[in-house]
Formats: structure tokens, C-alpha cells, sequence
């Protein structure tokens, strides 16, 4: 027995070592990804009741961690020590597939060598509000797993509350199990979690970023259902990968230039400007689908630049739904199209146990691609968010391999 092992060299199952290998982010290295991550030393976290510590085989990379990184827009080691926690440092990852190594003395649902994937979705069990049957996703003490908490999957063990592990796809390797699960489930919720404008059969449903991670979950979750699934893509040479997912056709954003917040209402030139591009993107949907027929959902993630289109072509009676805003917060919207055609502007975050679960089923069913397009080293943690960091990241999702075998990976040049 030793108290510390090399990545990819597995203690005896169920041996915890005093230390381990990180990826770790200190306040004094907030920076590019290349800069702020780096591989330490660091002692194993112990768990409590309800936890169960996992050895990470594979990590899955979502943009998170590139802010945790920044120290920007949040710096998320200065907001836990606020919250009285004494760690100094961060340890990313959102996203992993691994073995049970240990469990708290409350834990029922997984044993010690129970292969699992680990959704993020983390919060206080005992909480009134939980404990009365009201979705944890309200709960104040909410945290997403590998951001707002200290410990995440980009270390050789990591720290999780025992209800966020779900079984395992056997026919998928670790790192391609490790990919889809925030994303996934994030889209699950969106589609699926705001009724009544949950994803119906022949449902159009336009998706933003069709080719990014979230957009090739939603695609597939659209299309299993019957729908029909239009793709915002960037560039023609995704074309085929979405509609490879089940995207009935693509539409390339940079055919158009009327994109950002929009004008005061009474500059007359300047909104005009703006509707008739929002019409001719109206169009270009109508133009995929044969027919002319406006989207019931609109599966939103890129906000300021975007939105004001999603609620022109939105739909009567349909709905908005956002979960994030890349290309900035303060998005615009006519109140008129918004109250006299009646739509919804609908904001949506992660998902709950029952959600996450919803979705790892469909993959472990096989009827959810992981998307997996790149495998990392680990010691290339910082290199892969750096392509991340500078949009020069493939199409669909990366992984990073911890604990799993190196053979037949595809590392960056």
C-alpha cells in the first residue's frame, strides 16, 4: 500500500492514499487556461455520511472551468472561503466516469466498485425545502459539482454526494461515458422540464450552437422524440455532423448581420434594419423545413447577440428556453411580440436527480451519441481549455483521461 500513486496506476479497490494528483487553480494564477491550471500534490478529500469518493477514470470538459480559471466573472475559491470553507484552491470538472472507491455510512444506492458516471447537480439532502418534495434546482443550497465546490473530476479521486452517481453505459469506454452528462441532462431540462412546452412529436425546434456540446444533446433528444430539430451552425462544414444527429437542416449564422441587443425602438432605421434580418433568418427556417412553420421551442444558450431573434421567430404560444449567455448577459427583448403573441422567455439550469437520471438512460439505452471528439492527457488539462478558452475546440464534446488507459486516444498536436 502507498500513499501516493502515479496517474493511471490504480490502488488495490478500496484503498484510499493520503494524497493524489490534481488539477489544481490557485487565486494567484488566475489566468488563460494554459496558466491556471497546473498538476499538484494534493491530499485526498475524506468524505462524509452521504458521500462516496470516486477514482476518476475520465473527465468531461465544459467551459466552466475556463471561468474558474479567469477568476472571472466569479472568483469561485474567494466566494467558498466567504461561505467559511478554509480550501485555497479549486479543482475543476464537472463531468466524470469512474469506480466507487468509498462510501458513507448512509449511502444505499452504489457499493464500492460500482462503475458510475457523475452528474453535477449538488445539494444539501437534508434541506426543508428538498426533504418537502420541491426540485432541488430551487434550493438555495444548489451548487453545481467541479465549479461552485472545491473538489471535481480532474484529479485521480474525487468527492461527490452519493446521489449524483448513475450507472454506467457498458458499451461506451470511460472517456466517452465521461463526456455527455452536464450537457446532456442541462438539454434534458430544457426540452423536457417546463411544461406544457415540453418537445413534442413534429415540434420544430430551433437549436443555437448545433454543433457545440449542448446543441448536439438537444438535437438528438429533439429528433428521439419526433421532432424536427433546425440547426445554428457557423460554418457549412458542420452541416453534416448535424444532421448526422438528427437535424432535418442547418442554418449558418454568418449569413446574416443583424446580430447584438437591440435598437431603441424609436430609431425607425436602425430597428428596421434589425427586422428585416430577424425576417430573413425567419425565412432561412421556413427555407429547412419546406414549410412555413415558426419553432415551438428555441433552445437558447449564446444570449445578448442572440435572443432578440429567438423571440422574433419564437412561435404564438411557444417558448424561449436559456440556460446560459456567451456572448453576454444583457439580452433585449420587444415586449410586444412577448405579451401579444404570448411566448415565453424561460431560464433553466442543470437539471434535478430525476432528469439527469431521464437522460443517462437514453445513453445507457444507446440512443444518445456522446459526441466525443477529442480525448485529452491528463497533463493536458490546460491545453485542452485553452482551445476551449479560444473557440478552437472540435465539434461536439472532449474528455480527459485520468485513471483510464492511454491506447488508441487522440491528444492535441
Amino acid at each position: 500500500m502507498k500513499d501516493l500513486y502515479t496517474i493511471g496506476e490504480a490502488p488495490p479497490l478500496g484503498h484510499v492514499p493520503a494524497r493524489m494528483y490534481a488539477q489544481v487553480i490557485r487565486q494567484a494564477r488566475f489566468g488563460e487556461p494554459t496558466t491556471s491550471f497546473q498538476q499538484e500534490v494534493i491530499e485526498t478529500p475524506e468524505i462524509g455520511a452521504d458521500d462516496a469518493l470516486v477514482y476518476v477514470m475520465a473527465a468531461g470538459v465544459n467551459y466552466n472551468n475556463v471561468w474558474a480559471g479567469l477568476g472571472s466573472p466569479v472568483d469561485v475559491i474567494g466566494a467558498r472561503q466567504k461561505q467559511g470553507e478554509p480550501w485555497d484552491h479549486h479543482i475543476g470538472g464537472s463531468d466524470a466516469s469512474g469506480i466507487v472507491w468509498r462510501v458513507g455510512d448512509n449511502v444505499t444506492n452504489v457499493k464500492v466498485g460500482d462503475e458510475v458516471v457523475v452528474h453535477c447537480g449538488s445539494w444539501d439532502i437534508h434541506a426543508p425545502e428538498v426533504l418537502s418534495g420541491e426540485d432541488p434546482m430551487f434550493s438555495p443550497s444548489f451548487k453545481i459539482w467541479g465549479y461552485e465546490t472545491t473538489w471535481g473530476s480532474f484529479a485521480q479521486f474525487t468527492k461527490v454526494q452519493a446521489h449524483q452517481c448513475l450507472p454506467k453505459a457498458r458499451h461506451l469506454s470511460w472517456e466517452a461515458a465521461a463526456a455527455p452528462t452536464l450537457v446532456g441532462s442541462t438539454a434534458y431540462r430544457m426540452l423536457f422540464g417546463w411544461a406544457p412546452h415540453s418537445v413534442r412529436e413534429n415540434d420544430v425546434v430551433l437549436v443555437w450552437g448545433g454543433a457545440g456540446g449542448l446543441g448536439s444533446m438537444a438535437i438528438q433528444l429533439a429528433a428521439n422524440v419526433g421532432a424536427k430539430p433546425v440547426a445554428v451552425i457557423s460554418n457549412d462544414n458542420k452541416i453534416d455532423f448535424c444532421k448526422r444527429l438528427g437535424a432535418v437542416g442547418c442554418i449558418n449564422r454568418k449569413a446574416f448581420d443583424h446580430w447584438g441587443r437591440l435598437p431603441n425602438w424609436e430609431d425607425t432605421e436602425a430597428t428596421g434594419k434589425f427586422t428585416a434580418g430577424a425576417r430573413a433568418f425567419g425565412k432561412a427556417i421556413w427555407d429547412v423545413l419546406g414549410e412555413r412553420r415558426n419553432p415551438r421551442i428555441v433552445f437558447e444558450h449564446p444570449g445578448q447577440d442572440t435572443v432578440p431573434t429567438s423571440q422574433f421567430v419564437c412561435d404564438t404560444g411557444g417558448m424561449i428556453v436559456i440556460c446560459a449567455g456567451t456572448t453576454g448577459y444583457n439580452a433585449d427583448v420587444d415586449l410586444r411580440y412577448l405579451w401579444m403573441r404570448q411566448k415565453r422567455l424561460q431560464g433553466s439550469h442543470f437539471a434535478n436527480d430525476t432528469q439527469a437520471s431521464a437522460f443517462n438512460n437514453l445513453v445507457l439505452d444507446g440512443k444518445i451519441d456522446p459526441c466525443l471528439s477529442r480525448t485529452f492527457r491528463f497533463d493536458q488539462t490546460g491545453d485542452c481549455h485553452q482551445l476551449m478558452y479560444e473557440n478552437r475546440h472540435p465539434d461536439g464534446n472532449m474528455a480527459i483521461l485520468v485513471g483510464a488507459p492511454r491506447e488508441g486516444m487522440t491528444t492535441i498536436e
